[in-house]
């Protein structure tokens, strides 16, 4: 009895378990995919620059001249509200920025306007400039209205705004004969049927869509015009680019808007109840706090700035991010975007930005208030409003270029390079002689080479001095920047932003900043023969781009060798990373323009000894990265590692983790979470996590040659003899039902270790 219950148990507890990792793995994973955008330039051809703007967004009117011109007097008319005392011109007015000179603008009964209206109802936010309103993804600071028409009824329709009935405007325009011979020209049908509620918000989005600022000074610059930026104006550019302030990753080009909604921690006015932003229309509880990113475009005439006019002046807000945002005012803030950090101005510095933002000014097209409108209700007044500019000429599209011979500039030791690029033109080649060259160098034209010569093992240094903030920013496509050496700047090494066919080539970075080379939303990138040494933060960088080379360059004593991050189609391939923190990244991080990162093949790589403590700001998601690392990927999906040499790394050498066991609790995320088809063999691993640093300690028990979280059920290794976590990791030949359920039961230890 005794021997047939012991066989009884024998099969049985099998069984059981078995038909428990079958019940496991039975259910599919919900997706991981967010709908992915990438942002990389999509007219090859145009500088980086000169990107054009996007296409007008959803419900359009284009090519409807009657409907914008009924829009407009709709917008001056106060027939709109239901005391008929208030226009939409009220609360954006030309005068003031097409806003209201107000931090919180004021609604229902109020007299007056801008800064010395009184005695109405306190909205809770400030009205955003119209100007180039018709390029937003969403409508309003929290992003609740899907564009300009939907974004309409909403202040006509509210309480504490306009508090009108929609019927009961209807019946007042249609009393109004001028308004429904109007409305019938414009949108066409049977006498007054045409005037409805829905016309009156298409008419006035049609007319809001014409409020478009494109003919500034720094349009002029960058259409191919170097003189029309001040010198203040462009180091202002210069700083605005740099990775000191990373002003552009988040105001990008051409609208110098963002349509993401990002964290950046503005305090609350006194006595005003918590303001959660976007979380309270639709975003959730990941996106407290979180505001649209508003355009720069005529900034200098909607003081005063941030949803709720915390900062009067423009000097304010770049202390505000000078401080690092809202940590810097004492808040606590899980989500505050990543790229809000600490850094430091001068005076002279903060005056060059405030030039730079001062010629983004442009009201070519600032509508005319009308003398009167169809209803006979007065219209706002003429006001005294802000600083302003001179109306500019248009700007004219850059003309296709003739055919010229492509030439040779030449710089000696002492002479300036940006001298050489400002009088390049499309396909020349600068050639610059062995010396020192105290400089930083804007390069904003297409098919340029900047080439250092090396004469006798001498190069050409661009010298910061450790003064200046970046070597090289650029632009334009077809950037070739070759046998140059940098050194002692104090955020970065080289920026190319926004092209196509860029190659970095035979150069040797030392102590640039957070990073050697940093392209970023480009596409066909080559890196070639880079030493990068003193990063703090990726030697090479890659962000946001896609088909990228990135091959036998050298990286050592940085925080991290090599990052590839949100980006598609890499190869980082024989390339010698060592003695940095971390040897290689692979990433998809969230709050970044491309939403996607995805297959990049890591093969024939040395990979040895990356055990330097981590120098990073810690602040920053590099901040994260443990100490003795190789190879690290990172919610990227479809990444191969082969072929690579990896040893010596004294926490592991290959990881495949997910987001939510780096990021703190309560980080939102707007990308897939997990690496998913990460596909590792075949390397020669040797001598990994002999010492490994508390994070790794915490995850696995002790350092590893390779370290799996649980995230992305068909990751598969063959890697025979390594050290793992967990023990036992899945194998292209298991059933899928048994790679599931094995994801499960680790992704739970994991999260109980974590």
């Amino acid at each position: 009895m005794k021997l047939r219950r012991f066989l009884w148990l024998v099969v049985a507890v099998p069984v059981v378990a078995l038909g428990g990792l079958v019940g496991l793995g039975w259910s599919a994973f919900p997706p991981d995919n967010p709908a992915p955008r990438l942002a990389v330039p999509r007219t090859p051809g145009d500088g980086g620059l000169r990107l054009p703007f996007p296409t007008l967004a959803a419900r359009s009117d284009p090519g409807l001249p009657k409907r914008a011109a009924l829009g407009r007097l709709l917008f001056f008319d106060p027939i709109l509200s239901g005391a008929n005392d208030m226009s939409c011109a009220t609360c954006h007015h030309p005068d003031l920025g097409l806003s209201d000179g107000r931090g919180q603008s004021m609604g229902k009964g109020g007299r007056g306007l801008g800064p010395e209206r009184t005695g109405g109802a306190v909205v809770k936010r400030g009205a955003p400039t119209l100007w180039n309103a018709a390029f937003n993804h969403r409508q309003f600071w929290d992003g609740r209205a899907s564009d300009l028409v939907d974004q309409a009824r909403f202040p006509i329709t509210s309480p504490v705004e306009m508090d009108q009935k929609p019927e009961e405007l209807v019946q007042e325009l249609k009393a109004v004969p001028e308004y429904v011979r109007l409305f019938d020209e414009a949108f066409g049908g049977p006498t007054d049927t045409a005037v409805t509620f829905e016309n009156t918000t298409r008419a006035i989005a049609a007319f809001e869509r014409t409020l478009v600022s494109d003919a500034s000074p720094f349009d002029r610059y960058r259409m191919g015009d170097p003189t029309a930026l001040t010198p203040a104006a462009r180091r202002g550019l210069t700083l605005f680019r740099s990775l000191k302030t990373r002003c552009f990753e988040c105001h990008g080009f051409p609208t110098l808007a963002n349509p993401d909604f990002k964290v950046i921690g503005v305090p609350d006015l006194p006595g005003q109840e918590k303001d959660l932003g976007r979380a309270e229309a639709g975003g959730g509880a990941a996106y407290e706090r979180a505001f649209k990113v508003p355009t720069l475009r005529n900034v200098a005439l909607t003081a005063p700035y941030m949803h709720n006019g915390r900062y009067k002046t423009l000097e304010e807000v770049l202390a505000f991010y000078a401080k690092g945002g809202g940590k810097g005012e004492g808040l606590e803030l899980k989500n505050l975007d990543d790229k809000i950090r600490v850094f430091s101005l001068s005076t002279a510095e903060q005056q060059d930005l405030i030039a730079f933002l001062k010629s983004l000014s442009d009201e070519t097209r600032l509508p005319e208030i009308p003398d009167r409108v169809p209803s006979g209700l007065p219209v706002v007044a003429h006001l005294r409003g802000p600083e302003r500019a001179a109306r500019a000429p248009a700007v004219l599209p850059v003309e296709p270029a003739r055919e010229r011979v492509p030439r040779t500039i030449t710089v000696r030791a002492g002479a300036s390079i940006q001298a050489a690029v400002d009088q390049a033109r499309p396909g020349d080649t600068i050639e610059v002689e062995p010396g020192t060259y105290p400089e930083s160098v804007l390069v904003d034209v297409d098919r340029i080479t900047l080439r250092g010569l090396v004469r006798d093992g001498q190069r050409a240094i661009l010298d910061g001095e450790g003064e200046r903030t970046d070597a090289v920013i650029a632009s334009g496509h077809g950037f070739t920047i070759e046998g140059l050496g940098l050194r002692n700047y104090t955020s970065n090494g080289i920026t190319v932003h926004g092209a196509t066919g860029v190659v970095f080539r035979d150069l040797v970075v030392d102590n640039t900043g957070l990073y050697g080379v940093y392209p970023v939303e480009c596409r066909d990138v080559r890196v070639e023969h880079v030493v990068v040494t003193g990063a703090r933060d990726a030697a090479i960088y890659v962000g946001q781009s896609r088909d990228i080379v990135v091959r036998d360059n050298e990286v050592h004593d940085n925080v991290t060798g090599i990052e590839i991050e949100n980006s598609v189609n890499a190869l980082v391939e024989g390339n010698h990373a060592h003695g940095n923190t971390g040897g290689i990244l692979v990433f998809l991080l969230p709050n970044n323009p491309s939403k996607v990162g995805s297959d990049t093949r890591v093969v024939n790589n040395r990979v040895i000894a990356n055990n330097h403590p981590n120098f990073g700001d810690p602040t920053s998601i590099v901040s994260r990265v443990p100490t003795g690392t190789g190879i690290f990927i990172m919610a990227a999906d479809r990444t191969e590692v082969t072929g690579n040499e990896v040893r010596g790394n004294d926490s592991l050498g290959i990881a495949v983790v997910g987001l939510t066991t780096v990021l703190p609790p309560g980080t939102s995320f707007d990308v897939g979470i997990i690496p998913e088809g990460s596909w590792i063999h075949d390397n020669t691993l040797a001598g990994n996590g002999g010492s490994a640093a508390p994070a790794v300690k915490a995850l696995s028990g002790r350092g590893v040659d390779l370290l799996w979280d649980g995230s992305g059920w068909d990751n598969a290794w063959r890697q025979p003899g390594a050290t793992t976590f967990p023990p036992l990791l899945p194998a292209r030949t298991w059933p899928d039902v048994l790679r599931r359920a094995w994801s499960r039961v680790v992704s739970y230890l994991a999260e109980k270790a974590g």
